[in-house]
């Protein structure tokens, strides 16, 4: 099976059951917005919700909801507005536009072209003879451009307040870390989550749910005193891991290698410890929402690939490829260790205070440099500079006391250079006794792709076999964990006659009000049923039949095994809470 046939078959299944499907196709269509349906929409709440269980609840994390529209000074404080930039290169003839890094990965052996400098890419574009994807025309020569993604807004009427759509949750977060710090009593550390849409204007969106224009993030922020603060490490030690280092990459016959937590951070592997705890914790959930870990790996970003902001970064990456064929890699999570770069800027940008006041033990006694400038000196001296060279004289105190140690003093503003008399600066060196001090804290981000992860699970678990009860059909699988399946069971009368229709409706209804998500179906025969909610991934199903009528029990059927057992209908809610739980099986029934 080809790797299209593989993405092709996923594409058909979720669009006939009702998982995913392009968005306004009665319109034509735009690539790169997808609806999800009946069936993915639920699928999605699932997974949203077992994300939120591990990495909020559990971990004692805050969690919020911000806008989706921020504004400009929001973005030029990030860095976004000036590097949040693919390639791009547009095609001669056809005038299509192409992401120039994909399509150098697509014609050669190179897998990560993204760290690949713009006049490498347009080198490597000449030598591989590479073509536009559309109509064929050779792109030897045309320039490859940086584009920013940034869906651009403007904010009420007019265009005197612009806003961006944000491409990515975390800036929601870092913008209300004056308010969100209060909540935490201002003590260290502490972690901030939020699920919610992104935006990316996207040269050329592809395959389904991978890359999308809007699309769903998974985010948190852990804010961390870098001096003070360690993970729990020992709890995720044993842990072991595939790691795909930078190394490995760079070596020529590399392979990712397997270590546990413990080991990695012991070779330095995995040079930050609160990314390494999170490497720890990430591949326990992925194995608890049906990520295939023969099929998984941790990725170290290269060097020039990194973010602007991190100072280190770990993809998790997943192949969802057909067995056999060329695997295809695709990123559903990014584990980066941000330092203090995003407060930092923020405090640079904003007018409040992006910092924690850190108490010390005891108080301590310490030498501060300080000026009380002249003003009736410099206001004359300097006319309407004085106010900056005021700062500039405290700036340069708190930073190199020894430029007083002269006649005169020399401070820069913007370029110009003031020469001040040491005497008219009001410099003098006092002991102040200090309480505590303000430190930026660090963040460590594990940032997840729900729709990429979404169509990973579905994937990895889409199976086809020929055990079904029909020996002449295969049967279609999803064999989704039960927690995150739409469905988790689906209510058959045998026939829908002499009074089975009727009492499979209140075995049904039973069901829901103990919190079960339910389905009904009396069309066609048990068999097909069946493979109806083994294709949608329903965990069970239960069958009313004329003993229904008589004993009171019913049939359930587990969708992998395709065992049965009989189950009384009053023990029915409880029997499906532990098979869901996994606390019993049919077997054990």
């Amino acid at each position: 099976m080809t790797d299209d046939t593989a993405a092709d078959r996923l594409t058909e299944l979720a669009k006939r059951r009702g998982f995913f499907f392009r968005s306004s196709e009665a319109y034509g269509g735009v690539s790169g917005f997808y609806v999800y349906g009946p069936e993915g929409a639920t699928l999605k709440e699932n997974l949203e919700d077992a994300w939120r269980d591990r990495f909020v609840r559990r971990e004692g994390h805050m969690e919020i909801e911000a806008p989706n529209v921020m504004p400009e000074p929001v973005f030029e404080a990030s860095g976004h507005l000036d590097g949040f930039d693919d390639m791009i290169v547009e095609c001669p003839e056809c005038g299509a536009s192409h992401r120039a890094d994909h399509i150098v990965e697509d014609n050669t052996d190179i897998e990560e072209a993204e760290s690949i400098a713009i006049t490498d890419i347009e080198e490597i574009v000449a030598e591989n003879d590479v073509v536009c994807p559309s109509c064929g025309t050779e792109l030897a020569g045309e320039p490859v451009e940086d584009f920013n993604l940034m869906f651009e807004t403007t904010i009420g009427p007019g265009s005197s307040s612009p806003g961006y759509l944000r491409p990515e949750t975390a800036q929601g977060i870092f913008v209300e870390f004056p308010r969100l710090k209060e909540y935490a009593r201002g003590q260290l550390p502490f972690g901030v989550a939020q699920i919610g849409a992104a935006y990316r204007n996207e040269i050329s969106p592809r395959k389904g749910l991978v890359r999308l224009r809007e699309f769903a993030q998974a985010e948190l922020e852990h804010f961390v005193d870098p001096e003070t603060d360690d993970p729990d490490l020992e709890s995720v030690a044993d842990v072991e891991v595939t790691l795909y280092s930078e190394a490995q990459q760079d070596d020529e016959d590399g392979e990712p290698v397997e270590l546990t937590v413990q080991e990695a951070v012991e070779a330095g592997v995995v040079g930050s410890d609160w990314v390494a705890y999170y490497l720890g914790v990430a591949q326990g959930w992925y194995e608890r929402i049906g990520v295939d870990m023969d099929r998984f790996r941790f990725r170290q970003h290269r060097s020039g690939e990194l973010a602007h902001y991190a100072a280190d970064c770990w993809d998790a990456e997943a192949d969802t490829s057909a067995p056999g064929a060329d695997p295809d890699w695709i990123e559903i999570t990014g584990f980066a260790y941000r330092g203090d770069y995003d407060l930092t800027k923020h405090g640079e940008y904003a007018d409040d205070d992006f910092t924690i006041f850190k108490q010390y033990d005891d108080p301590i006694t310490v030498e501060r440099a300080t000026v009380d400038p002249e003003m009736s000196y410099l206001g004359p001296e300097f006319g309407g500079d004085a106010a900056a060279v005021g700062e500039a004289l405290e700036d340069l105190a708190e930073r190199d006391r020894t430029a007083f140690d002269d006649d005169t003093v020399t401070v820069d503003v913007d370029g110009d250079e003031y020469a001040v008399p040491v005497e008219k600066t009001g410099f003098s060196i006092e002991e102040v006794t200090e309480a505590g001090e303000h430190v930026t804290p660090h963040v460590v981000e594990p940032s997840f792709g729900v729709d990429r992860l979404v169509y990973t699970v579905l994937a990895h678990t889409l199976e086809r076999d020929d055990a079904g009860e029909d020996a002449d059909e295969d049967r279609t699988v999803l064999t989704l964990p039960p927690e995150l399946a739409p469905t988790t069971v689906a209510v058959f009368p045998l026939m829908d006659k002499d009074g089975l229709g009727e009492r499979a409706g209140e075995v049904a209804e039973r069901l829901r009000q103990a919190g079960f998500e339910v389905a009904e179906d009396a069309s066609g025969s048990i068999g097909r049923r069946y493979r109806r909610q083994d294709e949608v991934g329903t965990p069970y199903c239960v069958t009313v039949d004329y003993d229904t009528l008589e004993d009171g029990t019913v049939t359930v059927r587990d969708r992998d095994t395709t065992a049965q057992a009989r189950v009384p209908v009053d023990d029915l809610p409880g029997v499906v809470a532990d098979l869901r739980a996994g606390e019993t099986t049919i077997g054990d029934l």
